[in-house]
């Protein structure tokens, strides 16, 4: 197995400066999702890595439920990158959300990576016992 990668000499640029353009081009990677329901809500985890909470966007409309991402790939602020081949990985997925649910209350929390979302129930939507009278 034989990998050839040329280095620039010093002080010419091995880094293709990057254009916001290309950053969008990217193949979004699908987050590995759990999914857990209860009577009261449904709470979802997203599996981001790297992802921070000013590079995560989640949103609800017209009955979707969209999570988008976009990890960080640190540099140490001592260290100059002279050349990359691992590229900061966008993340993307997306729910249909019935109407049993009330997106107006969907709860957020990001934790080392995890992105947990529960979506409560209406209170209509939620099962209630019914009495059944003997006669």
């Amino acid at each position: 197995m034989s990998d050839t990668t040329q280095v620039t000499e010093r002080g010419q640029s091995a880094v293709a400066p990057q254009d916001s353009n290309d950053q969008r081009r990217r193949d979004p990677r699908t987050p590995p999702v759990d999914i857990i329901e209860d009577a009261h809500s449904v709470t979802l985890w997203a599996d981001l890595p790297g992802v921070t909470k000013d590079r995560l966007e989640v949103k609800v409309q017209d009955g979707r439920l969209t999570i988008d991402a976009e990890s960080v790939v640190p540099v140490p602020t001592n260290l100059r990158l002279i050349h990359a081949e691992i590229r900061a990985p966008r993340f993307s997925r997306s729910f249909t959300v019935s109407d049993d649910f009330d997106t107006s209350r969907i709860d957020a929390s990001l934790k080392d990576g995890v992105l947990r979302l529960t979506l409560p129930r209406r209170e209509e939507a939620k099962p209630r016992r019914i009495e059944v009278a003997v006669k």
